[in-house]
């Protein structure tokens, strides 16, 4: 069989891909470009499922008015995951803002005291935002599974197979 390789999110899919079957009722967040592999792998594993997601880019704190370009079209969904490495400060940014569930995943990027995701993870945990989940460093196969979780659960997603 064929295998759908994707070299950003460094993900795989061996045999038929679905596409996704309902529309986004999922954003998939980066605070920056270097975020993308993660964000990626939450993405794909979402359509994997057959469930659409809305991908937003570099929308991180230190160019808040990209996101705040988006609050709208970003409150209409139920489930939003934040990729963020460095600080993680978007997740209670997002968390703030917008009324859906947050999903932090917090991202290896950042040099120093970044200590390779520790200080986004930590981060999102201490968040002031009140109800961030949090997944843990680079793991955005389990955002996009909790993700799923959360829209069976209110019935907007189709049950596991």
């Amino acid at each position: 069989e064929v295998m759908d390789y994707d070299p950003v999110s460094r993900t795989g899919v061996v045999g038929v891909q679905r596409r996704p079957a309902r529309p986004p009722a999922v954003a998939v967040l980066t605070a920056g470009a270097s975020d993308a592999p993660v964000a990626g792998e939450a993405a794909r594993t979402l359509a994997y499922y057959g469930q659409g997601a809305l991908q937003v880019s570099d929308v991180g704190v230190a160019g808040l008015w990209r996101l705040l370009a988006r609050v709208d079209e970003l409150r209409a969904l139920p489930v939003l995951i934040v990729a963020a490495g460095m600080e993680g400060a978007l997740v209670s940014v997002v968390g703030g803002l917008l009324p859906g569930v947050v999903i932090a995943l917090p991202t290896s990027v950042g040099y120093g005291v970044s200590e390779g995701g520790r200080t986004a993870l930590q981060g999102a945990l201490a968040s002031c935002a009140p109800g961030v989940l949090t997944v843990n460093i680079d793991n955005g196969y389990g955002a996009a599974c909790a993700a799923l979780r959360i829209l069976r659960a209110q019935g907007l997603a189709a049950p596991a197979s």
